[in-house]
This record gives structure tokens, C-alpha cells and sequence, in this order.
């Protein structure tokens, strides 16, 4: 499938790309070769084969939930570089 000039300047601006003048041809080329290889997975028969989720094998390592205590004030802000009695003191972001 090839691709025109004027469905390339879509897709960029869709995508918020900025494409120069200069790259252009190299980009009709790169995107119609894309698409002829997307045309060609269509010609592949895919009956009965299984959807894949994830193409790993791994198998998470879950770990039993435990609840634990909380730390309390104090040991929470004990490393804050500020801190001002209760609360973390961070430098002003807003206006």
C-alpha cells in the first residue's frame, strides 16, 4: 500500500509530528514498506490458533498479604529534609 503526501501530513499531525520537507520521501517509503508488511500478516492463516495475553512465560511471584503496623508520625518525618511539627515542608509551586 502506498502512501500520499497528503495522508502523511495527517498521520503527523494526528501524531503531533513535525516533519521536514527533506524527510518526506524517506517517510512515504518507510511507511508504505510498514504497511506492505502489515498486508502480508493478513495473508497468514491463523485458525485455531490460540490469542497470546503475554508473550512470557514467567509466572508472577505472589507473596502472602500480611497486614503490618503503620509507622507513627514521628518515624515517617524523622528523614524529611523540613518538616514543620506534622507535615512535610516542600518548596512553593504554585503562584
Amino acid at each position: 500500500m502506498n502512501i500520499d503526501k497528503e495522508t502523511l501530513a495527517k498521520i503527523a499531525h494526528l501524531s503531533r509530528l513535525e516533519i521536514n520537507e527533506k524527510d518526506t520521501d524517506k517517510m512515504l517509503k518507510d511507511m508504505s514498506s510498514m504497511l506492505t508488511f502489515v498486508e502480508k500478516l493478513n495473508e497468514v492463516n491463523t485458525d485455531g490458533v490460540e490469542p497470546l495475553t503475554t508473550m512470557s512465560q514467567e509466572v508472577n511471584a505472589l507473596r502472602e498479604d500480611v497486614a503490618k503496623p503503620s509507622l507513627n508520625l514521628q518515624e515517617v518525618l524523622q528523614n524529611a529534609p523540613k518538616k514543620d511539627d506534622q507535615f512535610f515542608r516542600v518548596p512553593k509551586v504554585l503562584e
